[in-house]
């Protein structure tokens, strides 16, 4: 996928909306494509968390599993989604599963690669945790 592409798809995710060119440029260049196929968990609940991801085309669902074995989707994903945020921040496993419904397309950037990229622009760091502390307040709101 041309860089151009990626920089499309991942100026229309939230996260990254409040970002110049330079900066989007910048992050385009370290994502990397990957598909999954339907039934295929895209990442999993209880393990740990390496990547963020932004769905190119297809459809996934964040599903939440239960000891008892039962699963309940919490959040259908599609085009331009995103997941895998506290991955970016944290040390903590994941929360749920995201498993591909169809064929799936995503671009994925790495905690280490992500990390590295704000110790460069401090800027940028600053406008995207601006754009979590948001996120996170609107879903406490919610609560």
């Amino acid at each position: 996928m041309a860089v151009s592409d990626r920089l499309s798809i991942l100026q229309r995710a939230p996260l990254f909306r409040t970002l110049n060119r330079r900066q989007l440029e910048n992050l385009g260049k370290r994502f990397v494509e990957r598909s999954y196929e339907p039934g295929e968990k895209i990442v999993t609940q209880g393990k740990g968390g390496a990547g963020f991801f932004v769905i190119v085309d297809g459809r996934a669902e964040a599903v939440r599993e239960h000891p008892e074995g039962t699963t309940t989707v919490l959040n259908p994903l599609g085009e331009g989604d995103f997941f895998g945020e506290m991955a970016l921040l944290t040390e903590r496993l994941r929360t749920a599963s995201v498993v591909a419904v169809e064929p799936t397309r995503c671009l994925v950037i790495t905690k280490w690669d992500f990390t590295n990229l704000l110790r460069e622009d401090a800027e940028m760091a600053v406008a995207i945790v601006q754009e979590l502390a948001e996120r996170f307040s609107r879903v406490l709101d919610l609560m």
